[in-house]
Formats: structure tokens, C-alpha cells, sequence
């Protein structure tokens, strides 16, 4: 046997500004300026989320026009690429051959860059596609949504749906940068803009308490979408996310350990058999709630902490249900599945992150699915109370 180690090193950056393509704003610019050797204008492409477009119809001229005046930098092959987003984009290979086909007929090449402008699905999809041809083209994500400018889309994954599973098909490719303008979260609407707190909450909770403690201190703003406290919080979950990939040793989760997963068994089920209806936020809050529970009926966490979390997870706007939870098939709750599902997308064995303190994570390799079951009923009179509760303020 022939044995040798190959070290690499990859700089992740994420760059924080507002207006990126504001033609005096130099961020994207200097960012390939820095990292151009061949002493030639690198060529880029550019796909554009068409919900993020349509929200913003002057967004393409301002990129086409951004381009025009640093041309001396780098060239645009092409009017930006407007293509489906959305979860439905990545259930749809077509796009990723649009991908393709675009790279190949412009030339595009391993010294090329291509910059993805859209949410969570989007990135996912163009990152894909950048990732495969030519076996890796320099990407730079643009996030456009506060759940994929705090976590996923300063990630390392890229993925498109396939066989009815999520992600199926991937890969692991540490993007060229990530630029998050946060411009563009005034064009979402208040749904898609609470989504980005959720998961700001539960990295809080596996590895910051300090953070933990600033979006307690500011929920009441954050139910609101204030925009500076809204705006430091996705940065402060983009920094403990993109730390723990750093960090961590297991960037490309080689391991079955995935802490920033807490709470997503649940949610990823939950966002399937809802078709979708269910945000992934919305998933994520709920998938929390049974695994806080969880984690106070068998002994993990105290209950006067598992109030606690549930509290500040409705009082920034999430609810702690969904009626899609008591969906059943052969008498047993459909919800459960998604252990099992989990087990296979973690290789094989089953690692769920629960919490035995603020800013702690504790790793268990099985769920009682008695106990999973009370947790279940336990939040929905929980629920039921508070709805109640609301009604007789009301009246």
C-alpha cells in the first residue's frame, strides 16, 4: 500500500455589505481583483433566482451596469441568467443541464467565476452545477433570504432532489466567496424573513449562549423584523456556522455527527409530507419543539430551560405546530419515518444533537419512540393552550 497524506487548505469567505452591485461598492470587485493570476479579465456568469429578480425588477440592469463599469476587472458573458428557485428548482434536473449547457456555450472555465443570486434551493441548485462542471468552477453565492445569508448558504453543500429524497445528489465544494447583501432582505416578504431566525436560534443554543441571550434580550424587535437587530443577528449566524464548518474537523461530514442538524429530523419529514406548504423555518421551529420536549421527559434538560426555549421560539413569531403532524399511516404517525430517514442520509447511523444546556449539545444514537410520542402530545397541548390563551385575550 502506497500512504500519503494530502493536505489542503480552503479560505472560507463571507463578505457583509449593502448594495453589492451599486457601481461604487467594491466588494465583489476586489474580491476577484485579489484572486485574478492568469493577467487575464476573468469571464463570469451569472444566474439570478427568478423570484428574486421578479421582486426586484431593475435588479438585472443594475448587475448588467455594475459589470460596464468594472469591465476592466472582469467581463459578463451574457445578460444575467434568470432561472426557477424556490424548493421546486431542485426537483427539476432540466436546470441543472441549463447549467451546463450555459457554461459550455460561454467558455466558462476553472479560472471563470460563476455568482448565484438567490435563496437557499437556488444556491443549492446553481452550486451544483458550478461544482460538476469541468469538475469545479469558482462560485460566489449571493444570498438573498435571511435563512440562507445566516446558515445554508454559507455552507459547503450544494445538492438537487432525487429519487423523492432531499439533497440525494451533491456535493461538497467550498464556494470562491459568499457575498451577503443585505439589501436584498427587504424584498422578502415577512414569512421568508422570519425564516433566518430560527436557525439563528438553534446554532445559539448548540454553541453560543451569549447569542442565546442577545435574541431573548431582542426578540420583541425581531418578532417586528427590525432591521438592525435582524441584520446582526444572521451575521452572528452566519459567524457561528461558518465556525463550526471551520472548526469542527468534519467539513465535509464524513462522521454522523451534524449538530447544526438539531431539530431537522423532524422538519425534514415535516417539510415532505407537507409538500413543501410547511417553510423550512417553520419545519425547523417545529422540529426543535418535539426534541426540547423530548429532551425534558427523558431527563436531559431541565423543564424550567425547556420553557424557556419554547417561549423565545414563539415569541419571535414561530408556532410550535402543525397540523401535519398528525398525519398516519398503518395507526403510527408518519412523522416518525423520518428518524429512519435520517439515519440513512447520516450513512447509516443515527446521531440526533439534543441540548443539555444553553450553548451545549449533547449526541444520542437512539429515540425512544414512546417518549417521542409523548413529546409529540405534549406540544400539541402546548399549542392548544395557547391558541386558547389568544382567543380569551381576544375576547
Amino acid at each position: 500500500m502506497i500512504h500519503r497524506d494530502i493536505p489542503i487548505t480552503y479560505q472560507h469567505r463571507i463578505a457583509f455589505t449593502h448594495g453589492a452591485f451599486d457601481a461604487k461598492n467594491h466588494t465583489l470587485r476586489d474580491l476577484v481583483a485579489d484572486s485574478s493570476g492568469l493577467g487575464e479579465t476573468p469571464k463570469v456568469l451569472v444566474l439570478v433566482d427568478d423570484g428574486v429578480s421578479g421582486a426586484d425588477p431593475k435588479l438585472l440592469e443594475r448587475i448588467e451596469h455594475y459589470f460596464s463599469v468594472h469591465s476592466d476587472t472582469f467581463s459578463l458573458v451574457s445578460g444575467p441568467m434568470p432561472l426557477t428557485g424556490g424548493e421546486a428548482c431542485k426537483n427539476d434536473w432540466s436546470l441543472v443541464e441549463k447549467i451546463w449547457k450555459a457554461i459550455e456555450y460561454h467558455k466558462i472555465c476553472r479560472h471563470s467565476y460563476v455568482i448565484a443570486i438567490g435563496g437557499g434551493a437556488f444556491l443549492d441548485l446553481a452550486g451544483f452545477g458550478a461544482a460538476t462542471a469541468h469538475r469545479g468552477i469558482r462560485l460566489i453565492r449571493m444570498p438573498t433570504t435571511t435563512l440562507s445569508q445566516g446558515d445554508g448558504g454559507v455552507g459547503v453543500k450544494n445538492g438537487v432532489n432525487f429519487l423523492g429524497k432531499k439533497n440525494w445528489v451533491g456535493t461538497f465544494s467550498v464556494p470562491f466567496a459568499v457575498v451577503n447583501d443585505l439589501n436584498f432582505l427587504s424584498l422578502l416578504p415577512e414569512r421568508a424573513c422570519r425564516d433566518g431566525i430560527i436557525e439563528a436560534i438553534k446554532v445559539s443554543l448548540i454553541r453560543d449562549a451569549n447569542f442565546y441571550e442577545y435574541i431573548e434580550k431582542h426578540a420583541a424587535e425581531l418578532r417586528k423584523l427590525e432591521q438592525a437587530p435582524l441584520e446582526k443577528t444572521i451575521r452572528r449566524s452566519a459567524e457561528n456556522h461558518v465556525d463550526h464548518i471551520a472548526t469542527s474537523g468534519d467539513p465535509f461530514e464524513y462522521g454522523s455527527a451534524r449538530p447544526l442538524d438539531f431539530g431537522h429530523w423532524v422538519a425534514h419529514k415535516l417539510e415532505q409530507i407537507s409538500d413543501f406548504a410547511v417553510s423550512h423555518g417553520e419545519a425547523v421551529a417545529v422540529g426543535m419543539g418535539v426534541d426540547l420536549i423530548y429532551s425534558g421527559i427523558i431527563g436531559i434538560l431541565d423543564q424550567e430551560t425547556v420553557d424557556r426555549i419554547l417561549d423565545l421560539i414563539e415569541a419571535v413569531g414561530f408556532s410550535l405546530w402543525s397540523d401535519f403532524l398528525d398525519r398516519e399511516e398503518n395507526g403510527t404517525p408518519v412523522i416518525l419515518a423520518g428518524l429512519e430517514e435520517f439515519r440513512e442520509h447520516l450513512g447509516g447511523k443515527l446521531t440526533i444533537t439534543l441540548i443539555p444546556a444553553i450553548g451545549e449539545k449533547l449526541e444520542v444514537h437512539q429515540m425512544d419512540h414512546d417518549a417521542v410520542l409523548e413529546a409529540l402530545s405534549k406540544l400539541r397541548e402546548r399549542s392548544e393552550r395557547e391558541v386558547s390563551n389568544t382567543v380569551k385575550s381576544m375576547g
